[in-house]
């Protein structure tokens, strides 16, 4: 049986509280005494609950980058879980967005972290350690524009269901890079 990490239990107890609270409202005290740790606890695992947001959403996206190529889990399953996921979590990030000065700070932490993700993909499949310059600025222009999209879907300026936010994504997708990850 795996047990949760402290860090889970705290990324929990802040995801329980942003339910019901404006998440510029939600303060580290809050989030340790809706779970039972220390202030201490939490600070030896974040530096502030931006970095547990942060840390949260890394954690969310890995686990659905870490599954392709495996198993026959493609590039669109990628995206429609990715999809799914941003659904799912609609009414929270649409919180993270508007009750804090996040959305630009989650569109740039996102597009890099979705950037070396798809550039690693990339680079797999070349073989390669290092990419030419073009094909690394359509891997950033891809990126850059889907974070932005999701984003916009998710504050309600576009409809869309899943699948057809990640039939978009995939139509969007730079034909040069289509070669490396279908």
């Amino acid at each position: 049986m795996k047990r949760k990490t402290a860090k889970e239990l705290l990324a929990e107890s802040f995801l329980e509280l942003a339910q019901s609270k404006s998440v510029d409202r939600i303060t580290v005290r809050d989030i340790v005494e809706n779970c039972g740790y220390s202030t201490a606890t939490f600070y030896r695992q974040f530096k502030d609950k931006y970095d547990l947001i942060a840390w949260e959403a890394a954690t969310r996206t890995a686990e659905i980058m870490d599954k392709v190529g495996t198993d026959g889990y493609a590039w669109r399953d990628t995206l429609l879980d990715g999809a799914k996921l941003f659904e799912r979590r609609k009414e929270y990030l649409a919180n993270l967005f508007l009750h804090t000065s996040g959305l630009d700070s989650y569109i740039r932490y996102k597009t890099e972290m979705n950037y070396k993700v798809l550039k690693d993909c990339v680079q797999k499949a070349l073989g390669k350690a290092q990419l030419d310059e073009q094909t690394d600025m359509y891997i950033r222009l891809y990126v850059t524009g889907s974070v932005y999209l999701t984003c916009e879907w998710v504050l309600g300026r576009y409809q869309a269901s899943p699948e057809e936010l990640a039939e978009i994504y995939e139509r969007s997708l730079p034909e040069p890079l289509r070669q490396y990850l279908y």
